[in-house]
């Protein structure tokens, strides 16, 4: 069984979905313990499910390495197999994706390498494409640039806001999340392998 430990910034969609599906015997994962770096509206799914949460606000500490120094240590606390970034929105510090990786994974609402950062819609919409997508990546030390676990193509419509385009890739972005979760557990995704290409 594989354990995860989730980072959120927001309201925590992605988690829902983990919770959910963790709810089946036959998934192969659980999530142990959800984090954050402020007092995310997404807690209120861990605390349905039962699930403890933390959370460690950047504002707590001098400088970015030791807000990092934290976070790693409230998760290793749990001794998660994976740890998920699931809409959070800070750039973890070099010396945290090191201690925590390659079992560090993250979602992303583009097509990757298109449109990296913060604002992938947004930049998707202003770039005028006529498809974007989803993606789900191993983490490394650059802006959404490890390597790929999992992705699919969402169209754009003409008439697409940054929030209507968003609320289409936001399932995708699920679905494609927990079906990675599923790989990892199951031995067909070797995040080790994978962190060495």
């Amino acid at each position: 069984m594989l354990s995860l430990v989730v980072l959120i910034s927001g309201g925590g969609s992605n988690l829902r979905a983990l919770l959910e599906a963790s709810q089946d015997a036959e998934f192969p994962a659980r999530v142990i313990a959800v984090g954050a770096d402020r007092d995310a509206d997404g807690f209120e799914h861990a605390e349905a499910f039962g699930i403890p949460t933390f959370a460690v606000a950047l504002s707590n500490y001098p400088d970015r390495e030791a807000w990092g120094d934290a976070l790693v240590e409230q998760i290793q606390v749990w001794q998660p197999d994976l740890v998920v970034l699931s809409g959070f929105m800070k750039l973890l510090p070099p010396r945290v994706v090191d201690a925590l990786g390659p079992n560090l994974i993250n979602t992303h609402p583009a097509y990757l390498p298109e449109f990296p950062g913060a604002h992938g819609v947004r930049d998707a919409l202003a770039a005028g494409v006529s498809e974007t997508g989803a993606s789900v990546i191993l983490v490394d030390n650059g802006v959404d640039s490890g390597p790929i676990l999992s992705q699919r193509r969402i169209p754009v419509l003409p008439d697409d806001t940054e929030s209507s385009l968003h609320e289409r890739i936001k399932p995708v972005e699920r679905e494609l999340l927990i079906q990675a979760v599923l790989d990892i557990a199951n031995g067909h995704i070797n995040l080790k392998e994978l962190a060495t290409t």
